[in-house]
Order: structure tokens, then sequence, then C-alpha cells
């Protein structure tokens, strides 16, 4: 736990830029989850981070951009409970922190290409179309 957050080869959160706290958790574990701190919140402050800062303006405003919406005032919070253990919980917050972090940081997906229907969709297309005019034609008792 002592240890930097690898997101991507670029990209490496310091621990010390991570903010823990702990409380009790709603989820399985009997007795002990009556005594025991296993909920785990992992906070971030993205614009105030060195490991956004590394990388060029278009790409870290691109990434601000995108965890805005998982942020409040700029702090991504994580909160993990899954687990009966604090640890598993701290590694599983560690782990969506990093993928939420990778995802904000990819390169977006190429523009798509527009092309035209095939000659033989369009005629199945509108071959359809007179099938299901025949049979509310042939409902009406027309013909």
């Amino acid at each position: 736990m002592d240890t930097d957050l690898v997101v991507t080869a670029a990209v490496r959160i310091p621990v010390d830029e991570l903010r823990w706290r702990f409380s009790r958790s709603s989820g399985p574990g009997g007795q002990g989850v009556n005594t025991t701190d296993s909920r785990v919140e992992l906070g971030w402050d993205a614009p105030a981070s060195v490991a956004l800062h590394g990388l060029g303006d278009g790409v870290r405003e691109r990434a601000l951009e995108r965890l805005a919406a998982r942020s409040v005032d700029g702090v991504v919070t994580i909160a993990a409970s899954q687990f009966r253990s604090q640890l598993r919980n701290r590694d599983a917050a560690r782990a969506r922190l990093a993928a939420l972090v990778r995802e904000a940081v990819a390169p977006p997906p190429a523009a798509r290409r527009r092309t035209r229907p095939t000659r033989g969709s369009q005629l199945r297309r509108l071959e359809g179309k007179k099938r299901r005019s025949q049979v509310k034609r042939l409902r009406r008792g027309e013909e």
C-alpha cells in the first residue's frame, strides 16, 4: 500500500496524493461487520495532482473533463465495501481508481466512417416493407 498507483506507463499517482477514509460497512460479515471499519473511501484531487502534469495540455484537459462527472470540487472519490476485509477493499478501490484514470487519459475513439447500405440490404428492407403492407392489406379485405 506504500507504493505509487501505476495507471499507465506515463501516469503514476504518488501515494501521498491518495486520501483514505474508513467506516463500517453494511455488507456481509456477521458480528464483525459491527466492529470493524472495512468500508474504504479513496479520494484523489485530480486537478492538483502531479500525475497529470507530465501529460500534454490537451490530454490533461480531456482527462479532467472526463473525470468531472465523478468528482466533487475536483476530488474523485471511490468507495469500496464489497469485501469483508479492509485490505481487500483498499486493493479494490486502488484498482477501480486506476481503471477510471486509465479510461480518462485514453485517446478518443476514431471517428466513424459513414458507409452506404449495400444494394442487397436495401432490397431486403424494401421487400420486408412490401410484405408488411401486403399483410395489412389482406386484413382489410382488399386485394
